[in-house]
């Protein structure tokens, strides 16, 4: 297979570079000034707070945005995060009181050319900006001697780890093994026997069968355990009817947020700065003559046009080029256009029309918005009184008599679906309560209240055999009918082995043609894929897939290697790549441990614990 050479070696050089720079955008973002200076020591060469800090804040903020939902520090520490966080400061300290050891380090050249390609520290027309990089720094409590002293040691770090992972690469034949494995052809066709193939049709149970299957599967039958439960509550959608609206109110509210339902003419805007009246009126020229484009004119300006996004703006954002922005057409690019950031060039890119929603139309929804604040502000109102009622021992059905609160009960479960029980505020207080708690009002998330009795707690209990008869014989059907179905196919499939062509056994039959471990068929059953891709599958041989309802025998007519082309090509390197980097690493954590052993690694439990008091 045809593909680059040295891309393995070249990308883990690259590779650690590029995770420099990657470092580089949150540094200094976190203060913990006072007596905590240190998180720890390998050798002479120390790990600053502040570094440990800014680390494991964006660790668990990366780990936050793929789970969805905020993190704590208590909850970073059970999955051991701090101390990834602490392993791989360690391992940079190592690496550092090596470079220092050896006398290696970049010269101010080298520090500069990174200084000035850092994206934070350019100006609109994406060239260094000392003003913006000093404003940068200072906003961050960071000074340029300090920053550009920590940059220093950073590309000195990484001429160490280019060293050591100069010259590893991978094998080609590791790329060619995945490429065999993921793009391998097969042309499969398929006899599918379902539940009208049986010979006998639907199966009947015995009695036998019956107690048997009840007796095999207990949890099937039995019902889950219940928490008795007695509430009241009070929700504002209860009350909503009951409020009384005033007119002037809801046309305050109107007026107070007109920018909602009253919309000027927007347009969507690009808007390319240039550094001098010369460089705009060349540009523009090219745009006319139709030698370049404005994506061109922005890439070379060294920017992406992210940058230049202005999103949707109106007459008021554009100031003076908002007469010539306005008239132009979709895709339509401004004259050079003097601005407050110098001569300029806009390209409109979408045209959103003015919109209006009169009060008459608004009127209705802002009914609902008011009635329901107007209802949130009248329950908390009767916070207090409920509260006084439950503490001087009132039952919730006194509550309910003397309150607007409304009486229920319920056999909670997590399955159950009860209006209060689609609440996970009700959800978590049931499953905490305790049959000794006295009742006490909780809120709900849309300003709603609540207080519950747990009265009793029911175990799970299975269920007697004439109560889910039913059930129990519709269970064994399905399992008897599998069986025999498997039996069934077992036997056609000897009939195929023995010379029978699939398409004899008068079954509904599909071919898929030159098909790969890639793919999905959404008609075959889950793991068909899997099955019909064992290795020790040769052509010619058959295989049994089973499914709900259904049994697949499955023909091997064909086996073929993968197609060459440029895309099994592009894997074969990314694997490879990919593999050489992982190597890279093992070889930097290996020599990273190493001086960490031989110079001593010390940690300051104090600071650290002083650190995670500060997180939340």
């Amino acid at each position: 297979m045809a593909r680059s050479t040295g891309t393995g070696k070249k990308m883990v050089v690259w590779g650690i570079l590029g995770l420099l720079i990657v470092g580089l955008g949150g540094f200094g973002t976190a203060n913990f000034g006072g007596t905590v200076n240190s998180v720890g020591k390998v050798g002479d060469r120390d790990i600053d707070a502040n570094a440990y800090a800014n680390a494991l804040t964006s660790e668990i903020s990366r780990f936050e945005q793929q789970i969805g939902q905020p993190m704590s520090i208590a909850q970073a520490e059970q999955i051991g995060i701090p101390e990834r966080v602490l392993g791989q400061l360690f391992n940079q300290a190592a690496l550092d009181n090596e470079t220092a050891r050896l006398s290696l380090s970049v010269g101010d050249a080298a520090v500069r050319e990174q200084l000035l390609s850092i994206p934070s520290f350019q100006g609109l027309d994406g060239t260094f900006d000392s003003a913006s990089y000093r404003a940068t720094l200072s906003r961050v409590g960071e000074n340029p001697t300090s920053f550009e002293a920590g940059l220093r040691e950073d590309l000195s770090r990484t001429l160490l780890q280019g060293a050591l992972t100069t010259g590893i690469t991978m094998p080609e034949a590791y790329g060619d093994v995945v490429v065999e494995w993921i793009g391998e052809r097969r042309t499969i066709s398929v006899a599918i026997l379902d539940q009208n193939a049986l010979l006998l049709g639907t199966p009947v149970p015995t009695e036998v069968n019956i107690k048997e299957q009840y007796d095999a599967t207990p949890e099937a039958y039995t019902t889950p355990e219940t928490r008795d439960v007695s509430y009241v509550w009070l929700t504002p959608a209860m009350l909503a009817d009951e409020v009384d609206l005033d007119e002037d109110s809801l046309r305050q509210i109107y007026d107070e947020n007109i920018e909602q339902f009253i919309q000027a003419e927007r347009r969507l805007v690009e808007r390319l700065v240039f550094g001098t009246a010369e460089e705009a009126a060349a540009a523009s020229e090219r745009l006319a003559a139709g030698e370049s484009t404005f994506e061109d004119e922005i890439a070379a300006r060294g920017l992406q046009v992210i940058d230049t996004d202005m999103g949707d703006v109106s007459r008021a954002d554009l100031g003076r080029a908002a007469n010539d922005v306005f008239s132009l057409d979709v895709d339509g690019v401004s004259d050079v256009i003097e601005t407050d950031l110098g001569p300029a060039l806009f390209r409109v890119n979408g045209l959103l029309e003015a919109t209006e929603v009169s009060f008459e139309e608004a009127r209705d929804d802002l009914s609902i918005e008011m009635a329901a604040d107007a209802a949130r502000r009248e329950i908390s109102d009767m916070l207090e009184d409920i509260d006084d009622l439950l503490a001087s021992g009132a039952t919730l059905e006194e509550v309910a008599q003397e309150t607007r609160m409304e009486l229920g009960t319920m056999g909670w479960t997590p399955a159950s679906e009860e209006p209060i029980a689609l609440y996970t505020d009700f959800d978590a207080a049931v499953q905490a309560a305790s049959t000794d708690d006295f009742p006490e009002v909780i809120q709900l998330s849309d300003g709603g209240i609540f207080a519950l009795r747990l009265n009793e707690i029911v175990p799970a209990t299975l269920k007697p055999l004439d109560e889910v008869r039913d059930q129990v014989i519709a269970d064994w059907q399905v399992k008897e009918s599998a069986r025999q179905m498997l039996v069934r196919a077992q036997e056609l499939e000897s009939q195929v082995a023995a010379g029978t062509p699939l398409a004899d056994l008068e079954l509904p039959m599909e071919t898929f043609d030159a098909i790969t471990r890639q793919d999905f068929i959404s008609t075959m059953p889950e793991g068909f894929i899997d099955a019909v891709f064992a290795p020790e599958l040769k052509a010619g041989t058959t295989t049994l897939v089973q499914g709900a309802g259904q049994v697949v025998i499955a023909s091997i007519d064909a086996v073929m290697p993968p197609e060459d082309t440029e895309e099994n090509a592009a894997i074969a390197d990314s694997y490879i790549t990919s593999a050489a980097q992982g190597a890279a690493q093992d070889v930097i954590a290996a020599f990273s441990n190493a001086l960490r052993a031989r110079d001593g690694v010390s940690i300051n439990d104090t600071a650290i614990s002083a650190i995670h008091a500060q997180l939340p």
